[in-house]
């Protein structure tokens, strides 16, 4: 058996929905055990129960099958004493479909072939056999044939049904591949787009708002016109500075941010509270302002009290705010934010700015995505109340 192919891997085989449904231990030793189970009954059905050389035989090559997965050459060399002494048939049909299958060569196919052939034709003892018969020889050679095509026929189909469903599965995958760059570069593509529709529309506004602002601040004669003027030229360059940061996150859609502008923290809320022109009082424990605080916990802060104020502007024109910042230690959270409102002031003017109602919705999924919660809800005297917590230490992402 010099003939033998290098040996090369199964192929792997898409299991039947039956097979699932099997339990595991059924499933990992069934496929292996079963043959060898129709090969011993196949021994003793033809060979019977006494113990002899037939007999001997034929179980050796039945046993031989539980090794035929890892040396299906020699396991098939030693079924073929039982086909031709023990007259089995089942144990080197199994053999010979497993060499197909696993060492599908065609220089050892055509070997294992012959040799099978070879031993289903010649009967035992040789002495028996009969060259003038040509009748029974020819239909015992046919029969012969039959039965070495037939597992290797068997075998080289199972492995290329296998080589088949791995395909299958490999372009499944790779086209699930495509399907995600191509999402991906359209939602790269819609970034860009709304990058450049926020600077056309949004930019251009806010510096006609900021001209007109300084304008009117060297212009005007009144100090509190003046001082006006220039806040709202200061929002107006925070704005626009704010904007530009957004325009460069949608633009690297995924790029390094590290070099963008700088995003707001909890020192910048007192900034923040100076230029919202509200009556707001401003709260911060001092164990609030330790170091060392995730930036994405101080950054999620800020915007739920820049909407906070911008909702009491719009809704409560007039009303006091309290705004606390603390240490929520009590309750084994970290930092926690609180915007209370009193009622609105009757005889202010509400200003009539425009909203949508995603604001508090958007801070509320920040929130969570930090591992913290968000309750905004009406108070009995007629306001509103905004309470946020922090876990000290954010879950990953």
């Amino acid at each position: 058996m010099t003939a033998a192919s290098p040996a090369s891997p199964a192929p792997p085989t898409a299991p039947a929905s039956w097979r699932r449904r099997l339990p595991g231990w059924a499933q990992r030793w069934g496929p292996l055990l079963v043959p060898v189970v129709f090969a011993v009954a196949d021994a003793l059905l033809v060979n019977g129960v006494t113990l002899g050389l037939e007999l001997n035989v034929s179980l050796a090559a039945a046993a031989a099958l539980l090794l035929r997965r890892r040396f299906p050459a020699p396991v098939f060399l030693v079924t073929l004493p039982g086909i031709l002494i023990g007259y089995i048939w089942f144990a080197p049909m199994i053999a010979l479909y497993t060499v197909a299958e696993r060492r599908p060569g065609p220089r050892l196919l055509g070997v294992s072939a012959l040799l099978l052939a070879a031993a289903h034709f010649v009967p035992w003892p040789v002495s028996d056999f009969e060259p003038t018969a040509y009748r029974e020889n020819t239909l015992t050679l046919i029969d012969a044939c039959i039965t070495s095509v037939g597992p290797i026929a068997l075998g080289l189909l199972v492995r290329t049904r296998g080589e088949l469903a791995a395909r299958l599965d490999d372009l499944t995958r790779s086209r699930r591949r495509a399907d995600e760059l191509i999402a991906e570069q359209v939602l790269s593509t819609e970034r860009a787009r709304l990058a450049r529709e926020m600077h056309d529309v949004v930019a251009h506004q806010v510096s006609l708002i900021s001209l007109q602002a300084g304008a009117v601040q060297i212009s005007a004669d009144d100090a509190q016109a003046r001082e006006g003027a220039r806040t709202i030229r200061e929002l107006s360059v925070r704005t626009l500075d704010e904007l530009r940061h957004m325009v460069g996150i949608l633009r690297a859609a995924g790029g390094d941010l590290e070099q963008l502008t700088p995003q707001p923290r909890l020192a910048d809320l007192p900034r923040l509270i100076e230029l919202s022109a509200l009556d707001v009082a401003y709260e911060e424990a001092d164990d609030a302002r330790r170091a060392g605080r995730p930036e994405a916990v101080e950054r999620a802060a800020f915007r739920i009290v820049q909407e906070a104020l911008t909702n009491v502007r719009k809704h409560a024109p007039g009303a006091r705010v309290t705004v606390r910042v603390t240490e929520a230690a009590a309750e084994g959270r970290g930092l926690r934010v609180e915007v209370r409102n009193g009622p609105p002031d009757a005889s202010a003017v509400a200003p009539g700015l425009p909203g949508g109602g995603h604001g508090l919705v958007g801070l509320r999924e920040r929130a969570v995505l930090l591992g913290g919660t968000l309750r905004a809800e009406p108070t009995d005297e007629g306001g509103f109340v905004v309470l946020a917590d922090f876990p000290k230490v954010p879950p990953r992402p």
